[in-house]
């Protein structure tokens, strides 16, 4: 398994590992975002997971979020990363979790993004949102900016300022970065469908954590964030209000504000998680 990846700010201090949600890569990470958690003093990896960008592809195989997680967790042998502050969004979220659950010596913090427990009933999404992500592949660069427009009118924020330069410019770099992605993605969907409930074994958790989540989030309710901090002993949750599937610039200063403390408080010593 090769994993492609990027990091900022310095090698030497705590590192934070960003998880990308389905069929999305490591640009969807926004540059500018990815800075401002640097400027907290931490060095930030971002990385594409298996079956997305320019990470492997496993044509007609089939794998596990538990796989995905262990690939996370040999990124960081890879680095020489002991334990890493671990944030995920939407999958990612539920691959951070489980890189909590099944190497707990290697998360010094979990932050759970617009995601759930796989608690039944829980964080549901509508069969018609998973029909626009899993339509017919895209064949040029204007039609993948079409496609992604679409999925953000469905499923973005709708109460908070947008980029919608940003948005275009990252759909391109994507779709350079790999052309082909869908079956990536029904490969990375299957994942989620045949996990299991992770409440009890996220009951079971020592880790500073906090839960963050959309109010509008029409890919995964609100009560998957819920499930997810009431699930994880003294997880706190912060719901931002118009928030939906997505990280808006408007909320970035919350969400980094809300990484950051969260760090801090799993490691007060620079260089803590090297």
């Amino acid at each position: 398994m090769t994993l492609c990846y990027q990091t900022f700010g310095d090698p030497a201090s705590p590192t934070m590992l960003l998880i990308m949600g389905l069929g999305f890569q490591l640009v969807h990470w926004p540059d500018a975002f990815c800075r401002q958690l640097a400027d907290q003093g931490l060095h930030v990896v971002r990385f594409d997971n298996r079956d997305a960008g320019r990470s492997t592809h496993l044509p007609g195989g089939t794998y596990t979020l538990d796989d995905m997680a262990d690939d996370a967790v040999g990124l960081l042998d890879h680095l020489g990363v002991a334990t890493a502050h671990v944030v995920g969004a939407s999958l990612g979220a539920m691959v951070a979790q489980l890189m909590a659950i099944r190497h707990p010596d290697r998360v010094a913090s979990l932050a759970s993004l617009m995601s759930t427990s796989g608690q039944r009933g829980k964080g549901r999404t509508s069969p018609l949102i998973f029909r626009h992500l899993l339509a017919r592949r895209p064949r040029t660069e204007e039609e993948a900016v079409e496609r992604r427009v679409r999925i953000f009118r469905a499923v973005g924020s709708t109460g908070l300022a947008q980029d919608l330069d940003e948005l275009r410019r990252a759909t391109v770099e994507a779709f350079r970065r790999d052309p082909d992605a869908r079956d990536g993605r029904r490969r990375q969907h299957r994942a989620v469908r045949t996990a299991s409930d992770r409440t009890r074994a996220l009951a079971r958790l020592d880790v500073p954590t906090v839960v963050i989540h959309g109010s509008a989030d029409p890919m995964c309710h609100p009560s998957g964030g819920r499930a997810t901090a009431a699930a994880i002993p003294g997880a706190r949750l912060e719901i931002i209000e118009g928030m939906g599937h997505d990280l808006p610039p408007a909320a970035w200063p919350r969400i980094i504000t809300a990484l950051a403390h969260n760090a801090r408080t799993a490691d007060p010593q620079p260089g803590g998680s090297r």
